[in-house]
């Protein structure tokens, strides 16, 4: 309730000084989503220093997301705000690690953990500069919020869409929160599913853009990353969506290159990354096939803790170690098309092989996922979503995972 109270005052300071100024009131917005989380990961054939057989917690957060409008004039100015509260329902040292909490000297998770970000911002004609704290979704540091409160960076990007179909971005990222921490920390990298944790860099610099056309049924992209004195990475990426009778086909393609950086902090790197997904859309049924390569010297890095937009990465394996080929069928159900909205499921496999160990021999891995997730309609419950997944991946390289997680979750409309 203390963590409440401060946030609610927090927001209602600038709310109070610019009541007068109508656009940032009238173009205001505030939700609160209550999100209760269940992960549990069974480890075996465990390959690392890390011996833990099992990770499994439970917690309930708290999101409350503001968004002002603006102020009159050329130049409109606004401010934002993300707090956020974990709570801890279910742990033990034994068994933490899950990335739903942080992790204190003893081993054990805190019984809470709570942040309050401040984002200022400001907007001429259709571009716009914020500063403060920041969730970017681009194709070189994807938004990953998948535990049970999101990541969060602190610096500045400027957007623009002063050109109909294109949308330009960049920015400056100096430190991170990451999904299970409460405090500013340095970033580092992960190459493939391993955090290189012996170096942390002082920023991340992304620029790039995304053109539509075709009546926004292909878009191009062209974006490049630096994780300073770490890793230069660039990205080119192409999206299509064509109708053909009662089927809608699809395909995301995309290729990334990257090097070194700077002071080259983790030593050499060179990887090429190429992926194409493919999909076919009737009514409620979607069929995807997705192939994925690594080339080059190093496994594919990215900011940690992040999942990347690779076509065949999923938030338990990632198929991107060094030299990886891989391939993936998933097929999606909406079950709307049979009368039952809101009910959806999914289901894949990905197999991997072609992986240079360092240990002399091939590695392979392979994932089957299942998801299923249902939000209620309508009623006293309506609104309420609840998501099963369930999966088993297994590795000759790395450790199989047999993986569980329930998430429940509610949002409230404040503003």
């Amino acid at each position: 309730m203390k963590t409440q109270r401060i946030w609610l005052s927090l927001l209602g300071m600038p709310l109070a000084a610019t009541a007068a100024e109508g656009g940032f009131i009238e173009g205001s917005t505030a939700s609160l989503q209550a999100r209760n989380y269940y992960f549990s990961r069974d480890f075996s054939d465990i390959v690392g220093a890390n011996k833990q057989s099992k990770a499994e917690e439970w917690g309930q957060g708290f999101i409350l997301t503001y968004k002002s409008g603006y102020t009159p004039g050329p130049v409109g100015f606004g401010l934002d705000a993300l707090g956020t509260l974990g709570l801890k329902l279910d742990s033990s040292p034994d068994r933490t690690n899950t990335g739903l909490f942080p992790v204190k000297g003893d081993g054990s998770a805190p019984d809470d953990y709570s942040r309050l970000g401040l984002t200022f911002k400001a907007k001429f004609s259709k571009t716009e500069l914020k500063v403060g704290e920041l969730q970017p979704n681009l194709p070189v540091l994807a938004f990953s919020d998948i535990r049970l409160l999101p990541p969060s960076y602190q610096g500045v990007s400027v957007s623009s869409g002063e050109i109909a179909g294109l949308t330009l971005q960049a920015g400056h990222l100096t430190t991170t929160s990451l999904r299970n921490e409460a405090g500013d920390e340095k970033m580092i990298a992960m190459l493939g599913h391993v955090p290189q944790r012996g170096a942390e860099s002082d920023a991340f610099n992304y620029v790039g853009g995304d053109y539509a056309f075709n009546t926004n049924r292909t878009t191009a992209s062209y974006w490049h990353g630096q994780l300073k004195d770490i890793y230069r990475q660039d990205f080119i990426g192409l999206k299509h969506s064509q109708p053909m009778g009662d089927w809608v086909l699809g395909a995301n393609l995309g290729y990334y290159t990257a090097r070194e950086d700077g002071d080259k902090l983790l030593g050499k790197i060179d990887n090429q990354a190429f992926f194409s997904l493919l999909s076919a859309r009737r009514g409620g049924h979607t069929f995807y096939v997705g192939y994925q390569a690594m080339y080059g010297d190093s496994a594919f890095p990215r900011v940690f803790a992040n999942i990347s937009p690779l076509g065949n990465e999923v938030p338990t394996y990632e198929f991107a170690y060094t030299d990886e080929r891989s391939w993936q069928a998933r097929y999606d159900y909406d079950f709307a098309a049979l009368g039952i909205p809101g009910l959806t499921t999914t289901v894949r496999y990905i197999t991997g092989n072609n992986v240079t160990t360092g240990a002399g021999y091939e590695g392979r891995d392979r994932e089957r996922d299942l998801d299923i997730g249902y939000v209620v309609q309508s009623g006293a419950l309506s609104g309420v979503g609840i998501r099963v997944r369930n999966v088993m991946a297994r590795s000759n390289y790395r450790s199989d995972i047999d993986e569980n997680r329930l998430i429940l979750s509610y949002t409230w409309k404040l503003l």
